[in-house]
């Protein structure tokens, strides 16, 4: 069976740089205020939906629901079946600001709590709220791999259209985790910037800093986008996940394998690494991940591409930002432009990336590669292409 193409034809964001694919893409080139979080400033879903609506779901499945209408609206008018779309949406903690509510009420005993905070702290909250809103009755499923979740949710999408079990997929990623309980564990776990800067590849980084939001992406078997006349974005040509099996938090020091995942994502696409014109990399600000990264796109493309990472504009999204970066990856496609990776002063000289993207520069559209990797050793890396011309 020859595995069907997957068109991408809408996408959607919400993200600290911006609500909505202009202005995030212009966020992604403004410092960020140094010293805080990326959180979204004056969030109200209730500019985006009915009151009932945004008090039933928690802060990142209402950011999936505004970022899944933009997309579904810039996809237009599907003809796949109901029972034929997918909704894989990721999420690597899920209603943490839920969970707060139900802890404290539940410890307090002052009153009873919510019959929703069970629902609304769920990880598949974001997804089943999608589907229910629009009647989507495919395989719903929501992608708990860490930092890796969203380009998973993507990969799981893409593979149910190649081989036939979808026709379309609604995927991506949501996450609402910059709350006192997270940002304590991390800075437990050594993770976290104590200046609140991200400086990915930078020889003074000093952490991770997180952000917030979700990303959705329309992907559709090609043909009948095609036929209904949809304007296709971009291309999903390939993907791949691999474990390292070394740590719980640590990627593994030669980072076996995450360079496997870039290798067979390239492979899966048909291509090889010379075709790749840009890395959107994992580059969290930490020492581990930045020096582990920097040596397998070293290895794995003898003339390197240029290389960005958007965690200094987005700060670290956790289970979101995969799917934050392959919307990136498809905005750098269609704007024909890269986004800088903001932070760095002077580059460690112990990573061996040669071309790092330091201001906006123009593109001439081609394959991309965006990499995630997660806590757990979870490697997830896409490769987007442009749409025939």
């Amino acid at each position: 069976m020859n595995k069907r193409r997957v068109a991408v034809t809408g996408l959607g964001i919400v993200c600290g740089p911006g609500i909505g694919t202009d202005d995030f893409w212009a966020g992604l080139k403004m410092p960020p205020i140094a010293g805080e979080h990326h959180e979204i400033e004056n969030w109200d879903a209730e500019k985006w939906m009915p009151k009932k609506e945004a008090r039933r779901v928690d802060r990142f499945a209402q950011m999936a629901l505004v970022a899944a209408e933009e997309a579904l609206a810039q996809a237009g008018e599907l003809t796949a079946t109901q029972d034929r779309v997918a909704v894989p949406v990721a999420s690597g903690i899920g209603g943490l600001e839920a969970l707060e509510e139900l802890v404290e009420v539940a410890y307090s005993q002052e009153r009873r709590p919510s019959p929703l905070l069970v629902p609304m702290m769920m990880c598949n909250a974001a997804a089943a709220a999608i589907s229910i809103k629009h009647g989507f009755g495919g395989p719903i499923t929501t992608q708990v791999v860490a930092c890796a979740a969203g380009g998973q949710a993507i990969i799981d999408g893409m593979r149910a259209i190649q081989w036939g079990y979808a026709d379309v997929a609604i995927a991506g990623g949501a996450e609402a985790a910059i709350r006192t309980p997270s940002i304590a564990g991390f800075v437990s776990a050594r993770a976290m910037s104590p200046t609140l800067t991200a400086r990915p590849f930078s020889a003074d980084r000093d952490g991770m800093v997180l952000g917030e939001g979700a990303a959705i992406l329309v992907l559709e078997e090609w043909e009948m986008a095609l036929a209904r006349g949809a304007t296709i974005l971009a291309e999903m040509t390939g993907g791949a996940a691999t474990g390292d099996a070394h740590h719980l938090t640590a990627p593994h020091p030669a980072g076996v394998g995450a360079e496997r995942a870039v290798r067979l994502a390239i492979a899966d696409a048909g291509l090889e690494p010379g075709d790749i014109g840009y890395v959107n990399a994992h580059g969290t600000g930490t020492e581990l991940n930045d020096r582990t990264e920097g040596a397998v796109i070293g290895r794995v493309f003898i003339e390197q591409p240029p290389v960005s990472s958007i965690k200094g504009a987005t700060g670290h999204a956790l289970g979101a930002s995969g799917a934050i970066e392959a919307v990136t990856a498809v905005l750098a496609i269609r704007k024909r432009e890269l986004p800088p990776n903001l932070g760095l002063t002077t580059q460690d000289p112990e990573i061996p990336l040669t071309d790092i993207v330091l201001e906006p520069r123009p593109f001439t559209p081609a394959p991309v590669v965006s990499n995630s990797f997660g806590f757990g050793g979870h490697n997830t890396v896409l490769v987007v292409s442009p749409p025939p011309s």
